[in-house]
């Protein structure tokens, strides 16, 4: 039986819908398509190996990382009980003094001080054939040393050549002279007239080299450098770009379980050069919160003193009014006190006066802010807080203020260094001044609560007598300035307590060290294999979208079960120079293909005497199809059957090249009634195989196909043969094959591989599952099989086996996977 024939039994609506439907993903052809182009993913994995090992090797530039830890002492507990801290007035806990530190190591003031202390803005490096490297300070053979009151050309590389005896030669870029120039003690830039580039020249150690856009010296390193280097690139940057990347640079974290324990890192391209900032930078701090720490201790316990020597005066005019009263009033005693509420009233007046003491402490912090006076700021802690958020902004207000006053010699009030450095003291202010709002909210809360408590408590006393009164409150006057006296006396104890025992609250536990840290990044590994990565998939993808977006007809399985149409036969390539294949090569694995057709062909319309008219068509030229008609003519020729091939492709004629037949006359003028049959009819060198060409191009080809003189030609040459083959022309430009098809017993339709369109098949499809066309086969033609014997379905293909049996299989070449799989067959059937 044809495959597919069966298919055409018991259709059904919901099965038609699916006709002609092809997959739009053919599984099978992309997985035969990454098998055939093997040899790209071998190519492009070798081509991604090289690439990453060039990456590893000369352009992966290593950065590193160092980490130093440290103990903050927390001096809360010395500054005022816990009941006094406003910490823990708001319910919270916290490492103030670790948010400060942060605040610091991260503020621009200090890592500004470390860029100019360390001259960070003087970068170095050295260059290979290949990869440029970052080199540590302590790297190269000599410092670059810069005059700060000369103008100088930033990121522009000075190249330095050893050239022996201290001397190196100073090679400037061809290209890149820039006439805006910065100044590194005004940290800005200038705009200078043009000038010539600076020819190379030598300069030896502790020697100014001067040009219009630089002037520096060369200082010798200290320490010989294990590497000899060819030369030395120098970049300089600005202050404030150093500054940006630095920061950028460092983390700091607190301990999981101890928070006053800060581990701050560092990363960069230099190990050493981490490791010395973040030593310098603590060590600065260190030295900074000493000196900060002493001049506010101080400047608090001058405060105290006189904020003593006031309410000692307030205290002893109420120690002696009260006596005034004792003596004069003869109230040495009150008959009936209740010393509860009287005891009551005075712890209530005792916390008062304690919070009253410390709101006039942070009167004297904001006017301190607001004067900009911070060489007079006293400690928090005599206000009865600590936040670190608020000494960090007030630090920083103290730098920035600093810096507009150096800027502001030198910019216009209206100029963009202004500007920004008024935002950011406006950002500080705000961040300062908002801390002691809330503190003072907190106070006024809490005092508001205390004179509600007091009035509450005070209600009994109003049934005293008026002098019993009177001497109550002035009792209680002196007991409020008395436990103010106490409370500021206290305050002053521990303020000549900590001056006297000052020392740096900041311990460094493990100091920065170059004990031989790999690298941190970036991950060369990860990025090798995804570099090879890319280079493997680059064939794969292309050959998915290669496939997705591919719509030929390529794999027989999906043809068949896509259209339900029977298939006949499959045809391989022609490699011969003209059609007539089963003339020429007999023997062929083509030839034998068209026999194959010949056989199936009575399974379209059924066995029996009488002639047979086959009609062979396509979707589109180029398909096939005259090839088709010549050689499964001449099959039926040689098989002793009385043929005749007519070329009624009017529009294309193409027949009379093979045999070497004169068009002049043809079915064209005999359709017209220029031409007999007789005349039109012409021999072959196959007896039973004659052929009708189509002859002169018509202006009406198809009103002659669909004639009735074109019926009756037809009805005649069956009387004469035994079999008439139809080229006719494709049904996808025009309808002519259609009309043929009526008079036909069957219809050949030809599918050409990697040729044919998908969508092309469509209309055939639904014409064969609607009825409207019957006795209907595909052909198959052009199939180049890559998978040997064992792909079959029961038919002959034109193509050689490999098993010498026809003629191609002299030259068959076995495919390499077949001969792999042939050679594990036969180690596992031993």
């Amino acid at each position: 039986m044809i495959p597919g024939k069966e298919t055409v039994v018991g259709k059904n609506e919901p099965q038609k819908e699916k006709y002609g439907s092809f997959a739009l993903f053919d599984v099978e052809h992309f997985l035969r398509k990454l098998l055939k182009y093997w040899y790209w993913f071998v190519l492009m994995l070798s081509i991604g190996y090289v690439v990453s090992w060039f990456y590893g090797k000369y352009y992966a530039q290593n950065i590193y990382s160092s980490n130093l830890s440290l103990s903050i002492s927390s001096n809360a507990s010395s500054y005022f009980t816990p009941n006094q801290s406003i910490n823990f007035i708001w319910g919270q806990g916290g490492n103030q003094d670790g948010v400060y530190l942060k605040k610091m190591l991260l503020s621009r003031s200090h890592n500004e001080f470390l860029v100019k202390e360390l001259n960070l803005f003087v970068n170095y490096q050295t260059k290979g054939a290949i990869k440029s490297t970052y080199l540590d300070k302590d790297d190269s053979p000599v410092f670059l040393e810069i005059d700060k009151k000369h103008l100088q050309q930033v990121d522009y590389p000075i190249t330095l050549i050893p050239k022996g005896n201290n001397s190196f030669e100073v090679s400037l870029p061809d290209e890149g002279q820039s006439t805006n120039l910065y100044s590194y003690d005004l940290e800005g830039f200038q705009n200078v007239e043009p000038y010539k580039k600076p020819a190379n020249k030598i300069i030896k150690v502790n020697e100014w080299y001067t040009s219009p856009n630089l002037r520096f010296k060369l200082v010798s390193n200290p320490v010989s450098p294990p590497i000899k280097l060819q030369n030395i690139i120098i970049n300089l940057s600005t202050v404030n770009n150093t500054v940006n990347g630095i920061v950028s640079t460092i983390g700091v974290d607190f301990d999981k379980e101890i928070n006053t324990i800060m581990i701050i890192s560092k990363s960069g391209y230099s190990l050493n050069g981490t490791v010395s900032f973040l030593n310098k930078s603590v060590a600065e701090l260190q030295k900074k919160r000493f000196i900060d720490k002493n001049t506010i201790d101080k400047n608090t316990q001058e405060y105290l003193k006189g904020s003593l020597a006031d309410i000692r005066k307030k205290l002893d005019s109420s120690a002696a009014y009260l006596n005034y009263l004792k003596v004069s009033e003869e109230l040495y005693d009150i008959t009936n006190r209740d010393e509860k509420s009287l005891q009551k009233i005075k712890d209530l007046e005792t916390k008062k006066a304690d919070i009253l003491s410390k709101m006039n402490s942070l009167s004297a912090i904001r006017n301190t802010v607001d004067s900009q006076n911070f060489d007079k700021m006293i400690s928090p802690s005599a206000a009865g807080f600590d936040d670190g958020l608020f000494t960090a902004s007030v630090s920083e207000l103290k730098a920035l203020y600093l810096k507009k006053r150096e800027l502001s010699s030198i910019y216009t009030p209206n100029s963009e260094p202004i500007r920004e450095i008024n935002r950011l003291i406006s950002e500080a202010k705000t961040n300062s001044s908002g801390s002691l709002r809330n503190v003072y909210t907190v106070y006024t809360t809490e005092l508001n609560k205390i004179d509600q408590q007091i009035r509450e408590a005070s209600s009994d006393l109003t049934s005293f007598p008026e002098k019993q009164r009177k001497y109550l409150d002035a009792e209680r006057g002196y007991n409020m300035i008395e436990a103010t006296y106490n409370s500021l006396l206290a305050r002053q104890n521990e303020s000549q307590m900590r001056l006297a025992t000052n020392q740096s609250d900041i311990s460094v536990i493990d100091p920065a060290k170059n004990l031989g840290q790999g690298p941190i990044g970036p991950n060369v590994k990860g990025t090798k294999m995804a570099i090879v990565g890319v280079f493997f998939a680059l064939p794969f993808t292309l050959i998915l979208l290669g496939s997705l977006f591919d719509s030929k007809i390529r794999n027989i399985k999906e043809l068949i079960s896509a259209t339900r149409i029977p298939l006949l036969g499959v045809i391989g390539n022609n490699n011969a120079d003209n059609m007539l294949t089963v003339l020429d090569s007999p023997k062929s694995s083509v030839s034998e293909a068209f026999r194959g057709i010949r056989a199936n062909v009575r399974f379209l319309s059924g066995e029996d005497e009488t002639s047979k008219v086959i009609l062979i068509t396509s979707s589109v030229g180029g398909e096939g199809k005259t090839y088709i008609s010549i050689n499964l003519a001449s099959v039926l020729g040689l098989s002793d059957k009385k043929t005749i091939l007519l070329g009624m492709d009017l529009r294309k004629p193409k027949i009379f090249g093979d045999f070497n037949i004169d068009n002049k006359l043809g079915i064209s003028n005999h359709l017209t009634g220029e031409a007999t049959i007789d005349q039109i009819i012409n021999k072959t060198k196959i007896p039973n195989l004659d052929v009708a060409t189509s002859g002169p191009i018509p202006p009406n080809p198809s009103e002659l196909l669909m004639s009735d003189k074109n019926v009756r030609f037809i009805e005649e040459l069956k009387k004469m043969y035994d079999f008439i083959i139809i080229d006719s022309p494709p049904v996808g430009l025009v309808a002519d094959s259609y009309e043929l098809m009526k008079h036909s017993d069957a219809n050949l339709y030809v599918v050409r591989h990697e040729y044919t369109e998908k969508y092309m098949l469509k209309m055939i499809t639904e014409k064969y599952h609607n009825n409207e066309i019957k006795h209907l086969g595909l052909v198959y033609n052009d199939y180049v099989s890559k998978q040997g014997y064992g792909y079959g379905y029961g038919y002959g293909y034109g193509y050689g086996y490999g098993y010498g049996y026809f003629d191609e299989d002299k030259n068959y070449k076995e495919p390499l996977l077949i001969k792999i799989r042939n050679k594990v067959r036969a180690i596992f059937n031993r």
